[in-house]
């Protein structure tokens, strides 16, 4: 499989990243950073270096041709403000699906966000309502196209060691943590699940194997 991951340098990135090829997967990260390169080759990946908050639709569909599904994964992270939650989180997920129809790549996978149903409580943090604002949004969009999508909500992503065996299933699902380590194995397995398109699926640490999980 020919796989692009925007956010190829993210942590869930490279680690999808790194699965993916270590499985013999041809595997392309979207960075903004040239210096990002050497990180996703060690990976054993290759990396095209583009913009994702300034790039056209066709400079991006232009990198996805011949790929077989496009994965984002791509994030403002820490630090950001309410605008680069739009502008990433939202807008650079609808141009990665505007693209991605325009390659005839039809597999898109979106890693979202827990609690995005919910209006954000009286008293949260501008920047995190604009988080979660941004990712339904990304998700309302994507749902609107013609893809073979598939969106993936993780909770509370951790660094801890993977241990294999998760909790996915539709929501509502009660709030939770899951590793980043767990999260890219579930998405390298939706990749070859035809059964998940057009899914909303929330991810948990738990007590499935993943395999088993997203059969």
């Amino acid at each position: 499989m020919h796989v692009v991951i925007a956010g190829g340098h993210g942590k869930i990135g490279l680690r999808l990243a790194a699965l993916l090829a270590g499985r013999g997967d041809t595997v392309v990260g979207v960075v903004r950073n040239p210096d990002h390169r050497a990180d996703l080759e060690t990976a054993g990946a290759s990396a095209t270096v583009l913009d994702l908050e300034a790039a056209s639709v066709d400079e991006l569909a232009a990198q996805l041709r011949g790929a077989d599904a496009v994965v984002f994964a791509a994030g403002a992270g820490p630090g950001s403000g309410v605008d680069r939650k739009d502008s990433v989180d939202r807008a650079a997920a609808v141009l990665l699906a505007d693209a991605a129809a325009q390659a005839g790549v039809a597999r898109y996978l979106l890693v979202s966000s827990t609690g995005v149903d919910a209006a954000p409580a009286p008293g949260t943090d501008e920047v995190w309502a604009a988080y979660l604002w941004a990712k339904k949004a990304a998700e309302d969009a994507v749902r609107g196209t013609d893809l073979d999508w598939t969106i993936l909500r993780p909770g509370r992503l951790t660094d801890d060691p993977g241990t294999g065996k998760v909790l996915l299933a539709p929501p509502p699902v009660q709030r939770g943590e899951v590793t980043r380590d767990d999260t890219a194995a579930v998405l390298a397995a939706l990749l070859d699940a035809p059964g998940t398109v057009g899914k909303v699926l929330e991810l948990r640490s738990g007590d499935t194997p993943i395999a088993e999980a997203v059969r």
